[in-house]
């Protein structure tokens, strides 16, 4: 049976756990190159702004909204409410909404109110949702205390602070290597078509979209992100479940070779007659030098180490988790397992490791 207190606690536990969500960034590194991004953004943003604008170097010309929209970034740059349009124009709009309000409506309690939810409408409609968005239109109702403001605060200061903070952004993230305007990595085909690898089929895309529209909440991610991650954590817990399984346990030891200096029509034959897809290459002491499979074929050349391709080598200690993520993308066909002298000891086909799959799940 299980302890009332103890249920107690846990349920007051993730209850509190909610007020305290994950680090922005991985690592220490990141979250402090993303507060150096922020202080680079705001200063260049603000100096410049000082500069085109006639204020000077000593009085930069910035809205306080800009500070929030340095945080998603610079610490959360792949943030779908972080891209350039979200940024540029969900500011740029929100402070139209916000000046045409608070000129129509004098109230400014009312007006305050009813230019945050309209900026909110306003951005969702146009596909620029971003939170600091909120905050300009706010600025421009308080802001009002002298008669209202003209439609150039949408463009002097809030959209030449806008643009001057997204090219820092952009230019800060090539330096530090990060992906930003972001784009969701779409996994490589190995043959060109349309049709992603077999092991990155599942979850599909569709499967993601449905799962995040049917959750309830709405989720500040990308869904191509968010399938990327859930087909890295699946890959992740297949080598861990095989991690103890080595290369030399599963793989084939009577292998058929060819010698590097044997002519090409040599491997055709041995490749027809056997009906295999790969032949390791070996020099006169039983070295791997290479591999050749029916594509090789085409190549020009007379003997066989003119046409072999780079092998994929491993040692008998190799886990076959390691094999995983090679030989069922479809990027490798095989691994040719080496001693230290890179002498041939066996051959791990995509047989071999799906018998090794299924057997010892």
């Amino acid at each position: 049976m299980t302890d009332p207190k103890n249920d107690v606690r846990l349920i007051w536990s993730r209850y509190y756990s909610a007020f305290v969500p994950a680090p922005a960034g991985p690592g220490f590194l990141d979250r402090l190159k993303a507060a150096s991004g922020a202080i680079g953004g705001i200063a260049v943003t603000g100096l410049l702004c000082g500069l085109m604008l006639g204020n000077g170097i000593a009085h930069p010309l910035l809205v306080a909204p800009m500070g929030a929209s340095a945080v998603l970034l610079f610490a959360v740059p792949a943030s779908p409410l972080a891209q350039p349009w979200p940024v540029l124009g969900g500011n740029i709009i929100s402070a139209l909404v916000g000046v045409m309000v608070v000129r129509l409506i004098p109230d400014p309690t009312i007006a305050a109110a009813l230019a945050v939810g309209c900026a909110i409408g306003a951005m969702s409609l146009l596909r620029c949702l971003h939170p600091p968005g909120g905050a300009v239109a706010l600025s421009a109702v308080l802001g009002a205390t002298h008669g209202a403001p003209s439609y150039m605060f949408a463009i002097v200061p809030v959209g030449v602070n806008t643009a001057l903070l997204v090219t820092v952004a952009i230019l800060f993230h090539r330096l530090a290597g990060h992906s930003y305007p972001h784009v969701a990595a779409k996994a490589a085909t190995t043959h060109g078509t349309s049709d992603p690898a077999p092991i990155l089929r599942t979850p599909s895309e569709q499967d993601v979209e449905e799962a995040l529209n049917a959750y309830g909440d709405r989720l500040d991610v990308n869904a191509a992100d968010l399938q990327a991650v859930l087909h890295d954590a699946e890959m992740r817990a297949a080598e861990r479940a095989h991690g103890r399984l080595t290369c030399g346990e599963i793989m084939s030891r009577d292998v058929v070779t060819v010698r590097a200096g044997q002519p090409v029509v040599a491997a055709r034959q041995l490749l027809h007659e056997r009906r295999l897809l790969s032949l390791p290459v070996l020099d006169d002491a039983g070295r791997v030098q290479g591999v050749v499979g029916p594509l090789d074929l085409v190549r020009e050349g007379g003997r066989v180490q003119d046409i072999a391709s780079e092998p994929y080598i491993v040692h008998a200690d190799t886990p076959v988790a390691a094999l995983l993520r090679p030989l069922t993308s479809g990027a490798r066909r095989e691994a040719i397992v080496v001693d230290d002298d890179r002498r041939l000891c066996g051959l791990v086909t995509q047989t071999d490791l799906l018998t090794a799959m299924a057997f010892r799940a």
